[in-house]
């Protein structure tokens, strides 16, 4: 039954990264979960149901160690409880580690002082004990004056005594600090003394020291390790890239094939005509445009949550945290970064796990520019077309070196933009850069059902939201090259006459200083849908038949070889290194970003990048060859 808006009580389940707080409210809410935005930020919140009472709505709120916040994402926590986002919460879960009570317990002191009723659930408290670590949790609930069950919250059993305090607290019974008179006290808390009082606790709770075992000392001196670690990383992200490039390839072909041969099925039971060619070239070619992600999407995260489940992806990220905070990332941005040689859709999504929202958002910019899957026909056509097969000095060749060439003017490209960004913004706005700050917790099993679930709501959330955006252009892009018919009698390629061919007209005077022909325009159009794209394009508006893309490629070389010139086809590589990213791309940079400015503006850099890019390398190559 359905509780009564006005009855409803909001409790915010709180706790620091890493420590379980979101299997742990997988738990308390079941499946009964939904994702929303807080009010006037653009973090996600997960509110849900809980399982033994419908008029309690737990909040899940982002990871932080204090109430004392230094990024965004902390802040939303804070504010959320303090009740300046939104009401204030009725109650609170707060979430310990039992494993590093002291990272802990300084946020238990700071909820405490708010005035709201509370229960602590001691989490991973199985790993502690399994590792000699014994807590009196009955001194730690007299000391802090609240309830605090030890919980395993990967079972259904561990947070049984969770679900009970939980049913048990009071619905704001006490009279909570007003908002500006907690933010007082926060701002002005003696950090000494606080820490004092946490080790004061500590030395009455904590009968034992825990002693990690000897696996696990041996285990962190090896992925720690300035070389031995480095190695490893090196071997764990050739098998992510490996998995994500090219274990996805045959499940994306079957994909491709499957609806290949259903657009093909639908042509045969279906009179020609204008609804066909929309079922066809529209809805089913923008569904398989959407769908065709999905391994690559499924595989990225899977080894994320693999990783980061058993305690190693914070690991990699402090070892290569040196490196790339010489361009002003971190080592949370390398895996996404890694995943955008692939594909820069999963590679935009997977930015979700940097935590300060200006390095992920420089990320999500600078993910395309690195040489994802789909621009690989576009150079081998180019390259093939103008670049000799010669040896040189001879070991390498010319046309590898070519595509090497192209790949590292991408990574550098990414490296000095994300290294400008940094410098831009600590000079407008003055904000010291924090060093990466992050808690190693203990390695552990990854709990699988835990995986699942989270794999399933990130795809879920590609396909609902992405897909829906990607699906909507698709079709408006199979309008733009598909109407008006030609006239009759025309003898040109149907495209010519199209929408998309008028406004390939049209554009061609602002890409002459390119070097680029109405061809070549017309061809960019439809290539916004995917980049691959424009091969085919090109094949149809030069006319060269149907066929196989191996085909269209192998007529096409003549032509390009022929009628572009070196100048015309290498700025054509350069606009590519940047190009305003696919469709799927800018839907998936909306969805991440939750900002339509943002998607504007990181389209619009690029574009003025390429448009540059290009320019300069036709102009100056004109003049040298």
């Amino acid at each position: 039954m359905q509780a009564d808006a006005v009855s409803l009580s909001y409790f915010a389940l709180l706790g620091a990264p890493n420590c379980g707080k979101t299997v742990l409210f997988n738990g308390l809410t079941g499946s009964n979960a939904k994702v929303a935005n807080y009010p006037g930020v653009t973090v996600d919140k997960r509110e849900g149901v809980f399982i033994d009472d419908a008029s309690i709505h737990i909040i899940d709120l982002p990871g932080t160690y204090s109430l004392r916040t230094t990024s965004p994402d902390e802040a939303v926590a804070r504010d959320m409880v303090l009740g300046k986002l939104d009401r204030q919460p009725d109650a609170i879960i707060a979430v310990a580690d039992a494993t590093n009570l002291r990272m802990t317990l300084r946020m238990m002191l700071e909820l405490k002082m708010l005035g709201l009723p509370m229960a602590v659930s001691l989490n991973l408290s199985d790993v502690a004990r399994s590792r000699g670590l014994q807590i009196d949790a009955a001194k730690l609930s007299k000391l802090l004056g609240v309830p605090v069950l030890e919980t395993v919250a990967v079972s259904k059993d561990g947070i049984r005594g969770v679900r009970e305090a939980v049913a048990k607290l009071p619905r704001r019974l006490n009279t909570p600090v007003d908002t500006a008179t907690a933010e007082r006290l926060l701002n002005n808390l003696d950090s000494n003394a606080l820490y004092e009082q946490v080790e004061d606790i500590l030395r009455q709770v904590v009968r034992t020291e825990m002693k990690l075992p000897e696996w696990h000392r041996r285990l962190d001196s090896l992925v720690l390790h300035p070389v031995w670690g480095f190695a490893i990383l090196a071997v764990i992200l050739l098998l992510v890239f490996q998995a994500v490039y090219s274990w996805s390839a045959p499940l994306m072909d079957a994909i491709e094939g499957g609806f290949g041969a259903l657009g093909e099925w639908v042509t045969t039971v279906m009179p020609a005509g204008v609804l066909q060619d929309l079922i066809v070239n529209g809805v089913i070619a923008g569904m398989g445009s959407v769908l065709v992600f999905l391994p690559q999407i499924t595989i990225l995260f899977a080894f994320i949550l693999l990783l980061e489940d058993s305690g190693y992806l914070p690991r990699a990220a402090f070892l290569l945290d040196n490196l790339l905070s010489k361009s002003g990332l971190s080592g949370r941005s390398f895996i996404p970064l890694l995943s955008g040689f692939a594909c820069a859709v999963p590679a935009v999504m997977s930015a979700r796990t940097i935590q300060d929202p200006r390095e992920r958002l420089v990320t999500i910019l600078i993910a395309p520019m690195l040489t994802c899957s789909a621009r690989l026909p576009v150079y081998a056509l180019i390259i093939a077309a103008v670049i000799p097969q010669q040896t040189v000095w001879g070991v390498f060749n010319l046309q590898g070196l070519t595509l090497f060439a192209l790949y590292a003017a991408g990574i550098a490209s990414a490296a000095l933009t994300a290294f400008v960004m940094k410098r831009l913004a600590r000079k407008q706005s003055g904000i010291r850069q924090f060093p990466l700050l992050m808690e190693l917790p203990t390695f552990r099993m990854p709990n699988f059902k835990h995986i699942i679930t989270s794999l399933w709501d990130r795809v879920k959330a590609f396909l609902k939201r992405a897909g829906t955006v990607i699906f909507a252009l698709s079709v408006v892009l199979w309008a733009l090259v598909s109407f008006p018919a030609p006239p009759a009698g025309a003898t040109g390629a149907a495209i010519d006459y199209s929408f998309a061919g008028t406004i390939g007209h049209l554009i061609e005077p602002l890409f002459a200083p390119l070097g680029f022909t109405w061809q070549m325009c017309i061809a960019m159009i439809p290539g916004i849908a995917a980049r691959e794209v424009v091969v085919a394009a090109l094949g149809t508006v030069y006319a060269v038949g149907a066929g196989s893309e191996d085909a269209v490629q192998n007529a096409l070389i003549p032509i390009v070889s022929s009628n572009w010139g070196l100048p015309t086809a290498f700025a054509f590589l350069a606009w590519y290194i940047y190009a305003p990213m696919c469709l799927a791309t800018l839907a998936v940079i909306r969805r991440e970003t939750k900002s339509a400015r943002h998607t504007w503006a990181i389209t619009a850099f690029l574009f003025v990048l390429a448009y540059l890019a290009a320019f300069l390398v036709y102009q100056i190559s004109s003049r040298i060859l």
